[in-house]
């Protein structure tokens, strides 16, 4: 038995990022091209819960799902792929998209920019102190200068739900880690991870039912965004079941099949269970209590992501809960970043003329999002339903997707659906929603569209090239002029 050793060691630093994951790495990387000192602290991998857990596994045990599933509408090319996936193969490939769960390139990375990284739990200690206790039992007392970036991330959400603790039910860390094909999946959860992690798992041979509390799927998009997902995934063999509550989940022994029971008395019997039912910050256990805050709590912070009240204190990220998208949290590391920076320099992140550069505009209401299920799903701005409620005099302009040339190119029987929603006092996009094959990347040009406030009389002028689905934009702005 290795014993514990207890070591303290002081070192000053002028920024001290708590979590290493992609957040927190752009935060180091802004801070140093600044010419500031920097270190981070992480207790698991660099490179965070997206490298790992979420964002790139998962999108490695899709793409095969995805493009047999569109090779499968291309003439003289559908009867070569109605085979079915070599599960063995994408588990390769999404093991060596993580690096097989190593960090040593992170390491490298950091290392090479000059950036110290202790390996531990880290806690605010105070105003601008952090300490770190080793693996070992080490410890280490961390002085920031400047500022303290806490880029901590979220965790799931597990339910206080009778017999789930000894059920060992998966999590998004389990659903995108595992290297086995379970026969039967129960998700629980009808939102993103829900949803990509059916998709991924029934391609790859499980039997999927989906358990959703609420009326349908994907419910922050518009509500055509759902009802075309669900369709394609029941006519796969889904079961899905909306309206539904568990109310108890049982695995005797923790092995063997599990009984997922809801209200009302029914039951789904399955291998293993997923509960996609939310996240929750990881900020439980970092010392929040000594600096006021707490425990536990999303933090609140201004459009240079400093804490209110506070002139040392960022939370960057999901922990400040604005955008829980890794490309959101890697902007917002950008702006902390070159707000950190501009005020050791000068003691202020903005000129006379406003924020500039310095502020987290994009996470008011231009938050763009991909979701890789079968049909693709995307959206930037707000949906139909925010704009109204947000009090924009508004028109919603909706295109069947078979309208647009490039459609019938990319896939024989392409089913899709578009929406803008226009600001009709200023003629601007408030919002843009796509659904169908292949519209992952049409979501950028909406983002800049949006983004930009560009008038429709001169989106007019941006001629989408013929025949690709880009002409989408076209067929809208002429529903749009009637």
């Amino acid at each position: 038995m290795t014993r514990t050793v207890e070591v303290e060691h002081e070192y000053a630093y002028d920024v001290v990022v708590l979590g290493g994951g992609p957040v927190g790495e752009n935060v180091v990387d802004r801070v140093r091209a600044a010419g500031l000192t920097a270190a981070i602290v992480e207790s698991e991998l660099l490179g965070g819960e997206c490298s790992y857990w979420a964002c790139m596994p998962s999108k490695a045990l899709l793409r095969p799902v995805l493009a047999r599933s569109d090779a499968r509408k291309v003439a003289g090319l559908r009867e070569s792929v109605y085979g079915p996936l070599d599960a063995l193969e994408v588990f390769a490939h999404r093991d060596e998209v993580v690096g097989h769960w190593k960090d040593d390139g992170q390491v490298d990375w950091l290392d090479s920019i000059g950036v110290r990284v202790f390996r531990g739990h880290g806690r605010l200690h105070g105003p601008r102190r952090v300490e770190v206790t080793g693996p070992e039992g080490e410890r280490h007392v961390l002085t920031a200068r400047h500022a303290v970036a806490v880029c901590t991330g979220t965790r799931a959400v597990l339910p206080d739900l009778p017999g789930l603790a000894g059920a060992r039910p998966w999590t998004s860390r389990e659903a995108t880690s595992s290297g086995e094909v379970p026969r039967r999946l129960a998700v629980v959860g009808g939102g993103v991870v829900g949803v990509e992690m059916a998709t991924a798992w029934q391609a790859l041979g499980a039997r999927v039912t989906m358990l959703v509390r609420g009326g349908g799927l994907l419910p922050r998009m518009e509500p055509f965004v759902g009802e075309h997902v669900a369709e394609a995934l029941t006519a796969r063999g889904a079961d899905i079941r909306t309206g539904v509550s568990v109310s108890a989940v049982v695995r005797d022994g923790g092995t063997g099949p599990v009984t997922v029971v809801l209200e009302g008395g029914d039951h789904v019997e399955a291998d293993e269970v997923l509960f996609a039912t939310g996240r929750s910050p990881r900020t439980e256990d970092i010392g929040l209590d000594t600096v006021g805050l707490e425990p536990g709590s999303w933090f609140d912070v201004d459009d240079s992501l400093r804490v209110t009240g506070s002139d040392w204190l960022y939370a960057v990220g999901d922990v400040n809960h604005r955008a829980l998208l890794t490309h959101q949290g890697k902007y917002q590391a950008r702006i902390a970043g070159a707000a950190i920076a501009a005020r050791a320099q000068d003691g202020k992140a903005f000129d006379g003329a406003g924020w500039g550069p310095h502020a987290a505009t994009a996470d008011h209401a231009a938050v763009p999002q991909v979701v890789f299920s079968d049909p693709e799903a995307g959206a930037v701005g707000l949906s139909l339903a925010e704009a109204e409620r947000a009090g924009f005099r508004v028109r919603a302009v909706d295109l069947d997707m078979r309208q647009v040339a490039g459609a019938g190119l990319y896939a024989q029987g392409y089913r899709g659906h578009a929406r803008m929603v226009v600001d009709l006092d200023r003629e601007v996009l408030l919002g843009v929603t796509f659904v169908g094959p292949g519209i992952g990347e049409l979501v950028h040009a909406a983002t800049v569209a949006v983004v930009a406030e560009v008038p429709i009389a001169r989106l007019w002028h941006a001629v989408p090239s013929y025949p690709t689905l880009s002409e989408v934009w076209l067929r809208l702005l002429e529903a749009y002029r009637g």
